[in-house]
């Protein structure tokens, strides 16, 4: 579906955001995108939906480059940014003017979700606090019911009651013709919703895998004393050591986003090259 090819992007030639950056994101998949503020997420998110160009490689959406920005392709793209902008308008007039971008848009749909996230219809978005309009405009996203969905720190501003609606609306949409891209810095939100870990890190995507596989590879968990025990990353807290291990015992634990987010922005390369030769 995405294919980002050899992307190279900066806002100055002398500091590039992306050298050579490859990426490839696949249909049927809910991606969660982790990166330190100032990392690229939100910069790679634009080129990948042509709001940004490239100096050099490419971004294609189903083999067109989304540079040339053609209608077929944008109106199977959803982007919520995330400095969004609300319009002076009520949900049911927003709808009536946006949706006809969108061919496959589902009125309602989008009145459904805008229900679940308890969202007056009738009233206008732009007089709303932050959190309802931010909650607008996903289930507006939703509803589109575009082949890619990117959203970008979309529980800014929500509540815990409006983050748990939202990871259930997001694994309710999701269908095998369907990419969901999530990029955010609360890492604790994508916890039981994304199936993809990528990792931007050092101008590049230095993890880019399946949880099942990850949960595979790695055990997570706190441990009295790991003397012996091939620790790959640990950190230190009052009830012992949290600690990432090989998995040599093929025993399930759940991937720990958090912890392991740590470990590879500390620049643990044994943790990364032992994740990325399992390939």
């Amino acid at each position: 579906m995405i294919e980002v090819k050899g992307l190279e992007f900066g806002y100055a030639k002398k500091k590039l955001l992306f050298q050579g950056l490859d990426l490839e994101l696949k249909k049927g998949h809910i991606y969660g995108l982790l990166g330190k503020n100032g990392a690229g997420k939100s910069t790679l998110l634009k080129n990948i939906t042509g709001l940004a160009f490239p100096t050099k490689g490419s971004c294609l959406y189903n083999g067109v480059n989304v540079a040339r920005r053609p209608v077929a392709v944008l109106s199977d793209i959803y982007f919520l940014a995330e400095d969004l902008y609300a319009p002076s308008l009520s949900c049911e007039k927003f709808a009536a003017s946006t949706a006809a971008f969108y061919p496959k848009f589902s009125k309602s749909d989008f009145y459904h979700f805008l229900n679940v996230f308890d969202v007056d219809v009738a009233a206008e978005m732009d007089q709303q606090s932050f959190g309802q309009q931010k909650k607008a405009l996903i289930a507006f996203g939703l509803a589109t019911n575009t082949g890619l969905l990117i959203l970008d720190e979309p529980t800014n501003g929500l509540d815990i009651p409006s983050k748990a609606q939202f990871r259930k609306l997001i694994a309710s949409v999701l269908t095998e013709d369907r990419c969901i891209v999530i990029s955010t810095h609360q890492v604790r939100d994508l916890d039981n919703l994304i199936d993809t870990l990528l990792i931007l890190d050092n101008r590049d995507i230095v993890v880019n895998q399946s949880l099942d596989k990850l949960a595979a590879l790695l055990t997570f968990g706190i441990y009295p004393a790991t003397e012996g025990l091939p620790v790959l990353y640990e950190e230190k807290d009052f009830r012992g050591k949290n600690a990432i291990l090989k998995n040599h015992k093929g025993l399930f634990s759940k991937v720990d986003l958090e912890l392991l987010f740590n470990a590879v922005i500390s620049g643990n390369t044994t943790l990364l090259d032992f994740i990325n030769s399992s390939k």
